[in-house]
């Protein structure tokens, strides 16, 4: 395979062997197009424990050259579809999450598709890649489960807000992918009305609506070609911004708002969305 240059700051995809890698691909490609950055491909193969030589061993070289001819393939099915992206492939050794772990730490973005496991197996499987490589990834992550609603008219990505330091730099992400694509976008602020209500639930949406406002000043001034439209739902976050986002290109959403699991890098909200949405889920980290 292709070697892979140090602080290249690639747009890296998983490649999974057994499961048809065309969607995330083809999500990763073009982008690396239109950021006019590099592709980097990234096939784990895990090691036989079993084995003391484990590079001599027969299901190990098996194993190896099987993911050698998917990458191979893979690769080439990148280039045709955007030659001039400088695409390469790399055949590494361990489990896929930890390797695309390490991959992210010089990556720009890393891209990855959906096994659309549930919330459990997702949690438990050895082969599970979203909830982990998007809880520690350094870059933002995309999760490509479905097809992109490129038919929609006018084309628009959806940004979901809450407040947060990780929202305000997912927003920043959501006006420049709008920006490249030429796409609108809807900010979005989804409030949970609380069982007791101490304020007017009018005073609890205008403070929302200014919210939106303030988070998007001086971003429009940044990108004046993008049509921003500010929206405050009551509801279900998960469920108002998969709703939302239903033909979205994409819905972009910071990695951890105001919760979050005990433990975890990654908020109930993403996590939802992970299994909820059927377009692009983006997740951005708090730089």
């Amino acid at each position: 395979m292709t070697g892979h240059p140090a602080g290249s700051r690639d747009i890296v995809v998983g490649i999974d062997p057994d499961r048809d890698w065309h969607l995330a691909l083809a999500w990763a490609s073009d982008e690396a197009q239109r950021r006019r950055h590099p592709l980097r491909l990234v096939l784990a193969v895990p090691s036989q424990h079993d084995a003391h030589h484990v590079d001599d061993a027969p299901g190990q070289t098996a194993l190896r050259q099987v993911g050698s001819d998917r990458l191979e393939q893979a690769c080439n099915w990148a280039r045709d579809r955007h030659p001039e992206v400088n695409v390469t492939g790399d055949l590494l050794g361990g489990f896929p999450a930890p390797v695309l772990g390490r991959a992210a730490r010089e990556a720009r973005m890393i891209v990855l598709g959906s096994r659309h496991l549930s919330r459990t197996a997702e949690f438990f499987s050895a082969g599970s890649l979203v909830v982990p490589v998007t809880a520690q990834a350094h870059c933002p992550v995309v999760v490509v489960g479905d097809a992109e609603h490129i038919s929609q008219q006018p084309p628009y990505v959806v940004a979901g807000i809450d407040g947060s330091a990780s929202a305000t730099a997912a927003l920043d992400f959501a006006f420049d992918e709008a920006d490249l694509r030429g796409a609108a976008l809807r900010v979005i602020c989804v409030w949970q009305p609380p069982l007791i209500m101490l304020d007017d639930e009018e005073v609890a949406l205008r403070a929302q609506r200014t919210l939106l406002s303030e988070a998007t000043a001086g971003l429009s001034q940044r990108y004046p070609d993008v049509h921003v439209t500010h929206e405050v739902f009551t509801g279900h976050p998960v469920e108002e911004l998969a709703r939302a986002a239903e033909h979205a290109l994409a819905v972009v959403v910071g990695r951890r708002g105001r919760g979050g699991y005990t433990g975890m890098r990654i908020g109930s909200v993403v996590h939802g969305l992970l299994h909820r949405a059927h377009c692009p889920v983006i997740t951005v980290p708090t730089e």
